[in-house]
């Protein structure tokens, strides 16, 4: 009975090593310093207040492109994840835990939109998506960022993708 119970422990194993590798595919992430927190299937970014990320010390308040990345790379991490997620069992095991030569590429962006719905404050900040389509060949993401509660964002955006596996031309 031992046995049933280690595939899910590896798959678990599988899923943060394949975030790992989405993770590494942008490495803007490791200026900013986000980190990935995952709980089951929900994905959130956590961005570590820092004193450059101050974009005005008068107020002060947490720069708006630091605000806009955060929010464009959780829509891309969470596309990215969601599309190899349910596939993730028929995947070679060394296409994940490697250098993710088997992954495909990532999705482009097309359009980003970005609503300011407040001031961010000098503290932490998290992020989290939610594809809202995803076809053959164009995707729409939906990305919140809050920080002392999540039923209070301080911005959101709409992320427009190209989907990879298409050549262009």
């Amino acid at each position: 009975m031992s046995a049933p119970a280690a595939d899910p422990q590896r798959m678990e194993l599988r899923r943060d090593a394949l975030l790992g590798t989405l993770a590494g595919r942008v490495p803007f992430l490791d200026f900013l310093g986000v980190r990935l927190d995952r709980h089951g299937d929900e994905l959130t970014l956590v961005l570590p207040f820092s004193g450059k990320l101050i974009g005005n010390p008068m107020v002060p308040a947490l720069h708006g492109g630091a605000t806009a990345a955060l929010l464009e790379i959780s829509a891309l991490l969470e596309l990215s994840r969601t599309l190899i997620w349910a596939d993730l069992e028929t995947l070679p095991a060394t296409g994940t835990e490697g250098g993710g030569d088997s992954l495909p590429p990532l999705p482009r962006t097309i359009d980003f939109s970005i609503d300011y719905l407040r001031a961010g404050q000098p503290a932490d900040a998290c992020a989290r998506a939610f594809v809202i389509r995803a076809g053959r060949r164009y995707a729409s993401v939906r990305a919140e960022a809050w920080q002392e509660s999540r039923a209070k964002p301080f911005a959101q955006a709409t992320v427009h993708f190209l989907m990879p596996g298409r050549k262009d031309g």
